[in-house]
């Protein structure tokens, strides 16, 4: 079964979820903590080494009309690293509307809207990489 892991990046929080190219689903994992957008390679590290990932998918954070956000270029880091740190296939994945998306989700499961002490991110994160899934493995 291959695994691959999405990423909905952020500067205080990179939400995170496990997909698997057999079904084309994928389910949320709790977020990790970043400090201005960096987190604890180590905590990834134990991610990456846990579930053996065929890739990663990163959310790209573009603007409604299509230009990079200043996001953008950190999010294309952050792919770049894990690329450069665990030898793993990443992929970049147009993110527009998943938070807006997320936020719904949320607001349905009875989310009060305090995102900053019930973050979102692992929710953008499945729907991002649901959205890979269904263009990569029809």
């Amino acid at each position: 079964m291959g695994y691959i892991i999405g990423f909905d990046y952020g500067l205080k929080n990179i939400g995170v979820s496990i997909g698997q190219t057999i079904t084309s689903t994928a389910s949320e994992h709790p977020s990790l903590k970043a400090r201005d957008g960096i987190p604890d390679w180590q905590v990834l590290e134990n991610l990456i080494k846990q579930w053996q990932p065929d890739c990663a998918v990163v959310g790209l954070p573009l603007n409604m009309d299509g230009t990079e956000s200043e996001l953008c270029v950190r999010a294309r880091k952050f792919a770049n690293r894990l690329h450069g740190r665990f030898g793993i296939t990443t992929q970049l994945m147009d993110e527009r509307l998943s938070t807006q998306e997320a936020k719904q989700e949320a607001a349905e499961r009875g989310h009060k809207g305090d995102y900053g002490q019930n973050p979102i991110d692992a929710i953008a994160a499945r729907l991002i990489l649901e959205s890979w899934l269904n263009q990569h493995t029809k």
